[in-house]
């Protein structure tokens, strides 16, 4: 049979946690697919050490080989300044340059497919089904308005490791001047332009709360993603209003009984 994994990646301790709080998520649904994480030079072992209690398969993986302008274009100072995030904040603690590490997924050709969930999500419902999706499956960018469906958002997707895709992936992603504005987010876009779309329910977006309360169903939502501010940062500016979906994290995050998803009130302004 065809061996499946869940992967995500850690680059520091914050991911490391954030990491933690998604592998409690995974085992709760019950999958019997692996559950891998990737971890940079950047995670002391102190912060792996909680992880490897919760018996995931811990693989080490490097930076990518990327020439000194590239990573001079996708520093944190640099690529903040090039292309602002606007809409939210992104804490101090994110380095841009360490999300391409997640393209190492595609070297993981021991597994038929792969679902990659960025540390930074849970998971309330089973996703196993997405096993059966193609290459290149992602949900759409969505999180202010319906007219981001045509981007997809790198936080949860659907891909088939194959080295031989590694290696195109990496003579694209280096080309001379090439500048990915939202890191391994816009290059997937561009690697896989005739990506297929996943229910937004499979990577809701935090900022669904309160921007787009409508589209919010407990019910459906298999994925939560808290992009930018994270949950684990204490008394950022949103907090108050993310109230409900921090709270939630920290149960996974502090292994407690979580309710049923599917009794939890909405969003004000959403939909009876």
């Amino acid at each position: 049979m065809m061996r499946h994994a869940y992967v995500t990646l850690v680059t520091n301790a914050d991911y490391a946690r954030g990491a933690a709080a998604l592998v409690r998520s995974l085992k709760r649904t019950g999958t019997a697919a692996d559950i891998v994480v990737l971890h940079t030079g950047g995670v002391p072992p102190s912060a792996l050490a909680p992880l490897e209690v919760l018996g995931v398969r811990l693989v080490a993986a490097g930076l990518l080989p990327t020439s000194h302008a590239f990573d001079e274009r996708h520093a944190r100072d640099r690529l903040h300044a090039d292309a602002p995030f606007t809409k939210g904040g992104k804490p101090a603690f994110h380095t841009p340059l360490n999300n391409f590490a997640k393209l190492r997924l595609w070297e993981l050709e021991e597994y038929g497919r792969a679902v990659f969930l960025d540390a930074d999500t849970i998971v309330l419902r089973s996703i196993d089904r997405l096993f059966s999706y193609p290459e290149f499956s992602a949900a759409p960018n969505v999180y202010e308005s319906l007219a981001d469906f045509h981007r997809l958002n790198s936080g949860v997707f659907v891909a088939q490791p194959s080295r031989a895709t590694f290696a195109a992936m990496l003579e694209r992603l280096d080309a001379p001047g090439a500048f990915w504005r939202r890191t391994d987010q816009t290059f997937l876009e561009s690697f896989f332009p005739d990506w297929h779309g996943l229910p937004v329910f499979d990577n809701m977006l935090q900022y669904v709360w309160f921007n787009l309360p409508e589209l919010w169903d407990w019910s459906s939502v298999r994925v939560i993603h808290y992009q930018y501010e994270k949950p684990w940062e204490a008394g950022h500016s949103k907090a108050e209003r993310l109230k409900p979906l921090i709270d939630l994290w920290k149960a996974f995050d502090a292994d407690l009984p979580v309710p049923d998803p599917a009794l939890l009130p909405g969003p004000a302004g959403a939909k009876e």
